[in-house]
């Protein structure tokens, strides 16, 4: 049981907890903003429980899906992963999988007796749609978007579930947040398609990386990097985003561009070997650094601590997994 227990923690890949957290956070800090406001119609602001249990339901969401994944993945993680629990038959994927459809219905389940009933929309997309990104990544963009489109079922997640809120449930604010999210980690995922570029290939997975190759990819890196700061730039400006720009927003958005170019450049300079996977590290804390940076439009302080601790510790968690084949 210990030796299953450590197989499928090891299999969570805890430091990607992160993106799915902060992601998650974000829709709940929109909320809180929501509920503070004179604005406000019935949104309450939700009590410490109900914020820790929503959170923890968050940062194990990417764990317990990335079990799923694994599985729908075995072909090509035998080349890009031999050392996977799952792979290496360490981990039994028929146990694994009951485990996370237990956990998953527990997430259903608490859901909709505890938390809000219509969160639960977005809770089941984003099992579908993880469901769907292995067969999507294989058909180029179409991937990076349906996979980005999973992460943003997080921050979907966590507005709804912090609370009662009612129609319009999507303004333009709001859609304007979930695009964001979405880019961001789409984006994020095209990163890491380059350390799985030979077993993608192999196994007929036809990514971005795969059909433009290596060395037209290597280019697209670089100028990819700037996608986040553009689309944002296009929603704020053109008035789709309501909550004003402030002074710890623009620092951390600086911090967060600055690591966004640096990552395409490290992907630029070493799109294949051992390097590639260790770029990983500067490419999620890109992404999440980028999710925590919204938050400071709706709470400065928060933002900010988000900002600091998931940068140490997205380092910190990934310095525990240093084996490029698991």
């Amino acid at each position: 049981m210990l030796k299953f227990i450590k197989a499928y923690i090891k299999s969570m890949r805890l430091y990607y907890a992160f993106v799915t957290g902060i992601a998650g956070w974000i829709g709940m800090a929109f909320y809180e903003y929501i509920a503070k406001s004179p604005f406000q119609t019935v949104e309450l602001v939700p009590a410490t429980e109900k914020k820790a249990l929503v959170l923890i339901m968050l940062f194990l969401s990417w764990g317990t899906n990335q079990i799923i994944n694994d599985y729908l993945g075995l072909k090509e993680d035998r080349v890009n992963a031999p050392n996977r629990p799952m792979v290496t038959g360490e981990l039994n994927p028929g146990k694994a999988l009951a485990l996370t459809g237990v956990l998953l219905t527990m997430t259903l389940l608490v859901t909709y007796t505890y938390l809000e009933p219509i969160a639960l929309i977005p809770a089941i997309l984003g099992i579908v749609l993880n469901i769907l990104y292995e067969y999507a990544k294989g058909h180029g963009i179409f991937g990076n978007i349906v996979f980005g489109l999973m992460i943003a079922m997080c921050t979907a997640f966590g507005f709804l579930a912090a609370g009662p809120t009612e129609s319009p449930y999507f303004t333009s604010s709001r859609v304007s947040v979930l695009i964001l999210v979405a880019v961001m980690n789409g984006l994020m995922t095209f990163y890491t398609y380059f350390k799985d570029y030979e077993g993608d290939k192999e196994a007929g997975k036809r990514t971005i990386i795969v059909s433009l190759g290596i060395e037209k990819s290597r280019y697209l890196a670089v100028v990819s990097a700037f996608l986040p700061s553009v689309i944002f730039a296009l929603l704020y400006l053109n008035h789709f985003i309501e909550a004003r720009v402030n002074t710890m927003f623009l620092i951390l958005a600086g911090l967060t561009v600055f690591l966004e170019l640096w990552t395409g450049y490290l992907y630029f300079k070493n799109p294949q070997g051992e390097r590639t996977y260790y770029s990983l590290v500067a490419n999620f804390r890109a992404c999440i650094c980028g999710q925590a940076t919204l938050i400071a439009l709706f709470n400065t302080e928060l933002a900010m601590i988000l900002f600091l601790v998931s940068y140490m510790f997205v380092g910190f968690l990934f310095d525990l997994h240093t084996d490029p084949k698991s």
